[in-house]
């Protein structure tokens, strides 16, 4: 029987259990993108904390594009000595670590004026309003080429891997989802050609960082709003990435403007609200040969250990819950199973002024 503090493998990465810190935000960065010494701590901490594996909050590849203020940045190689500070620290601490990187595109929370936003198509974001300026082959290929140089400064600088973000109607999501993808050429219409932007920033990816160098993404199962992608699109999703050799697949959802299906949904007070995106994780699992791991309202070992008995579910994913205790996986492990505190509140979403917080530590 598959259990959660058991070793296994993401490509050629080897993890000591299923617990993954999902990409979390923090709104710690400086101006330029660089770590301060409050993320230095957080992830010391999360490292001590006995997660599997730890993925960073995405980190921007263009020096003019970010999603949110307070984002790490890994569009210049002046950055790479800081990063290596970072992933030896976690290293010595016994722990792994792979960066997300991002490009956000209109579903942004930072100042759009003075810049170009690029998206699929001309269509004002349902969530902040931003219409994006129509990509041209050109801004295709030069995006294409910003992915792939962040994920060889992410492996100079020592990460255990790579996380594309493809969900919760960043760029490729966008591209993905029919609302917003209006495209008559090669990357818009069938299933296929509004997949082809980010199966081609995978493929340059992979050629940039050889197969040595865990890849994974994170995609939406659904984007719960009208005209948005569905299941069975992301099912197709799935399979090319797949069959191209991606090493893992998270499996998120929703959007900003998904109403109560936004990525981190609130009120997750009992098992049968947990888990809300393990049903369309374990289609996919289903479908494809590689790691999937599930994220959103994980908060009870029991869960998990279901989702493992009855799902070819892998890994599983937390983000608030090692908010107010980072020190979550090791109490597990240690034989003090009760749920996580996270009252799924949302308030360190909403006050970060000085950086993401929860409610029930001292520093929030």
């Amino acid at each position: 029987m598959k259990q959660i503090f058991e070793p296994l493998t993401i490509g050629p990465l080897a993890v000591k259990n299923r617990l993954i810190r999902s990409a979390t935000w923090e709104n710690l960065a400086d101006d330029q993108g660089r770590m301060t010494p409050a993320q230095f701590e957080l992830y010391e901490e999360l490292a001590r904390g006995g997660v599997g594996l730890i993925i960073t909050g995405y980190a921007f590849i263009l020096d003019e594009e970010r999603a949110n203020p307070g984002m790490m940045g890994i569009h210049d190689d002046s950055l790479i000595a800081d990063y290596r500070t970072l992933t030896d620290r976690v290293h010595e601490l016994g722990g792994k670590i792979v960066m997300q990187i991002a490009y956000g595109g209109s579903q942004t929370g930072y100042p759009t004026e003075g810049r170009e936003i690029w998206g699929p198509s001309a269509v004002a974001d349902l969530a902040t309003g931003v219409v994006p300026t129509p990509m041209t082959q050109e801004h295709i290929d030069r995006l294409i080429e910003a992915f792939a140089a962040a994920a060889a400064r992410v492996k100079q600088a020592g990460f255990d891997g790579v996380e594309l973000h493809g969900a919760h109607n960043y760029l490729l999501n966008q591209f993905f989802n029919p609302y917003y993808n209006r495209r008559q050429d090669q990357y818009g219409g069938s299933v296929e050609n509004r997949a082809r932007l980010t199966v081609e920033v995978f493929e340059a990816v992979r050629q940039r960082v050889g197969h040595d160098f865990p890849v994974m993404i994170k995609i939406n199962a659904e984007d719960f709003i009208p005209g948005g992608s569905t299941i069975d699109d992301s099912l197709v999703l799935a399979k090319l990435l797949a069959q191209r050799g991606i090493d893992a697949i998270e499996v998120s959802g929703g959007t900003g403007a998904s109403a109560d299906k936004i990525p981190v949904r609130m009120k997750i007070n009992s098992p049968d609200k947990e888990a809300y995106h393990a049903t369309y994780a374990a289609q996919i699992a289903e479908a494809v040969n590689v790691p999937i791991i599930v994220v959103g309202g994980l908060r009870s070992p029991e869960v998990i250990e279901n989702l493992l008995a009855t799902t070819a579910i892998e890994l599983y994913s937390l983000s608030r819950p090692l908010l107010v205790d980072p020190q979550l996986p090791l109490r597990w492990q240690q034989g003090d199973r009760s749920p996580s505190r996270c009252l799924s509140c949302n308030h360190c979403l909403r006050n970060t002024a000085n950086g993401v917080h929860c409610i029930l530590t001292k520093e929030g």
